[in-house]
């Protein structure tokens, strides 16, 4: 996706600059140029030659540089790029942008150009939450500006909370979905994958057999479609696909939190096998055997996400779309359950153990919508995937 796409990185001074060396190498692993520029506070936590080495390009510092003005004017320099990228973006440098400042390279060229920009913040929580950088903030995405992150963890001032730069990882899927082509882009999609595990102690959980194989196959192909996708994953087998904002859950109560965090979106797929119950007061501790005495354990119902998300009066999804994992009666079942859920549609599958479908690398699907059942043949999951994924651009428009 990103083979030959020009990328101009910014790094601004902060103690997250580390991190614009990682993110230089994952970009030119997917076949990205580079061109890094830094601000004389940058220089403080890595060096030009760092930079250069990994980039295999100059690194740009002076904007009163006669050999760089000569070469490559630093108005060129801004508007050759497919995407400017600002990694870290400290409050410093994003008070410029909101404010029209131009006293050093990096502000010039962010004023000098028409180009896409997309930032990752990285500053104190504090600095963060202040009124002042709030409306900058306001200023920045109302003029255009994309936003990947800030995360919310520990600092490096011993605080906690919003403000952490986001992982290389994440601003190489931003920058992919920024530079994406294709029916969904500026579409945003919630996809839930793979199974919940609710602890009975440290080390024993109720769980369902998922591989997460299928979900994952329609995170990877929506985002191949253009979108911003928001991958919602239990402890799955399957590698995380390129591309997606990925969040690691374990319980069902963690992905409901994590998809309420991830509203608005324009669709949701909710592929995950989620547990439909889980154990009353866990154990801190492994629970021993005593003298062949089974353990009670009793149980209460795990939220609904599909049905929340359906029947949500606020931010619901213009597409919500169920999954239905059946052995007996499917279209029948996957009918009954996409009334009481109020979904748009339902996957339905028959994942009896002699179909070999839970786990395997083929599906079987019916599509339940207002239109009535549509049986699909067997095919591969990325195969399904794809189809449901133009059915999904299809209907969004």
């Amino acid at each position: 996706m990103l083979e030959d796409k020009r990328i101009l990185l910014i790094i601004s001074g902060g103690i997250a600059a580390y991190k614009s060396l990682d993110l230089i190498r994952q970009l030119r692993k997917r076949g990205a140029w580079v061109t890094p520029v830094l601000t004389n506070s940058a220089e403080q936590f890595v060096t030009p030659l760092s930079v250069s080495a990994l980039a295999e390009e100059k690194a740009y510092r002076d904007l009163f540089d006669l050999t760089d003005e000569a070469e490559m004017g630093h108005i060129q320099l801004s508007r050759s790029a497919d995407l400017i990228v600002v990694a870290p973006a400290t409050a410093n440098l994003m008070a410029k942008m909101a404010n029209g400042f131009a006293d050093d390279l990096a502000s010039t060229l962010l004023l000098a150009t028409d180009t896409e920009v997309l930032i990752a913040p990285a500053m104190n929580v504090r600095m963060w939450l202040h009124p002042a950088m709030q409306r900058n903030i306001a200023t920045l995405k109302q003029d255009g500006v994309a936003f990947v992150g800030p995360n919310e963890g520990d600092m490096a001032c011993g605080e906690y909370g919003p403000g952490r730069m986001a992982e290389p990882a994440e601003i190489v899927a931003a920058i992919e979905n920024q530079l994406a082509e294709g029916p969904l882009v500026g579409r945003k999609i919630v996809v839930t994958s793979g199974p919940t595990h609710e602890p009975i102690d440290p080390v024993r959980y109720i769980a369902n057999r998922s591989s997460g194989a299928q979900g994952t196959a329609i995170a990877r192909t929506l985002a191949m479609l253009g979108a911003e996708v928001v991958f919602v994953t239990g402890p799955a087998e399957e590698p995380r696909p390129e591309g997606v904002h990925i969040v690691e859950v374990q319980t069902a109560q963690q992905m409901m939190e994590a998809v309420s965090a991830a509203m608005p979106a324009d669709a949701a797929v909710f592929a995950a096998a989620v547990a439909d119950w889980r154990v009353d007061g866990a154990s801190g501790s492994k629970i021993k055997k005593q003298d062949g005495k089974i353990p009670s354990l009793s149980f209460s119902e795990n939220p609904d996400i599909l049905a929340s998300v359906s029947q949500a009066k606020s931010d619901r999804p213009k597409l919500v779309v169920g999954f239905a994992a059946e052995t007996d009666d499917v279209v029948e079942n996957a009918t009954k359950k996409r009334l009481r859920k109020g979904c748009d549609w339902i996957v339905a599958n028959d994942v009896s153990p002699e179909t070999g479908i839970m786990g395997g690398k083929e599906n079987a699907v019916v599509l339940i919508s207002d239109d009535g059942a549509e049986h699909w043949p067997r095919m591969s999951k990325d195969a399904v995937a794809q189809q449901l994924a133009e059915r999904i651009a299809n209907a969004l428009g």
